[in-house]
């Protein structure tokens, strides 16, 4: 067997490739926890070291460093770094299948998530690959992860500045049609009521904050739920000011 830190246990059985999967995905359950995030992105990582052309493990490292890269533990410098190899996860795997949409949408959120984090030049540098990326997410499977291409679309229009292409309200556009796959998608709706708020519809986003807080968190996604319905709340709170 195979302890979360990849280390094998002596004398026993070797497991199969998809028995590590395995382990890594209920490590990535448990992410909340940084040494099993960690433990899952290095199962994934030995993997692909070991071979090439391993998909899945390429994908789920993106993923699991987007996660560390916005959520676990170090300096920003670091988190950077992790964001960065999240980045070259996602290429090796959109270079193995080019038609799937995961490569591509794991390689947009790595680079927002250093956008977001890391100023204006990496905002820049990123701003035209991100939206490459999700559009052909979006194009390839506009359903995947309950409609997060158009969310994350819609929260790229949001953020990037009018001059270089963002648009308010195709942002809400794009927010909407996610919460057609999950009308009650915390982060779809608090994404939607950051928008309305910048569209001056304050009435509409309280309302919107109100559903993203009392939305049953999703068991798959309870560590961000939290998150999203934590901001919802303190974001609320300034609207009834």
């Amino acid at each position: 067997m195979t302890l979360p830190g990849g280390a094998a246990v002596q004398g026993a059985a070797p497991q199969t490739a998809a028995a590590v999967l395995a382990d890594a995905d209920a490590l990535y359950r448990d992410r909340e926890h940084p040494a099993s995030a960690l433990a899952a992105a290095k199962v994934w990582a030995d993997r692909l070291a070991a071979r090439a052309d391993d998909f899945e493990a390429a994908w789920k490292l993106a993923r699991a460093r987007y996660w560390l890269g916005t959520n676990g533990p170090g300096t920003a410098d670091e988190k950077k770094r992790v964001l960065e190899q999240g980045i070259a996860a996602a290429r090796a795997a959109m270079a193995m299948r080019p038609e799937a949409v995961e490569g591509h949408f794991w390689m947009a959120a790595n680079m927002g998530a250093l956008a977001d984090a890391h100023g204006l030049r990496q905002g820049m540098k990123y701003r035209t690959p991100i939206k490459a990326a999700l559009e052909k997410a979006l194009a390839i499977q506009p359903a995947y992860l309950d409609g997060s291409p158009d969310r994350a679309l819609g929260r790229w229009y949001f953020k990037v500045p009018g001059l270089f292409g963002g648009d308010v309200r195709k942002s809400e556009t794009h927010l909407r049609k996610a919460l057609t796959y999950k009308p009650d998608s915390v982060i779809s709706l608090l994404f939607l009521a950051e928008t309305l708020i910048e569209l001056d519809r304050r009435t509409e986003a309280r309302a919107t904050l109100q559903a993203a807080i009392d939305a049953t968190p999703d068991a798959e996604w309870a560590p961000e739920d939290a998150r999203f319905k934590a901001q919802a709340r303190t974001l609320l709170a300034t609207l009834r000011r």
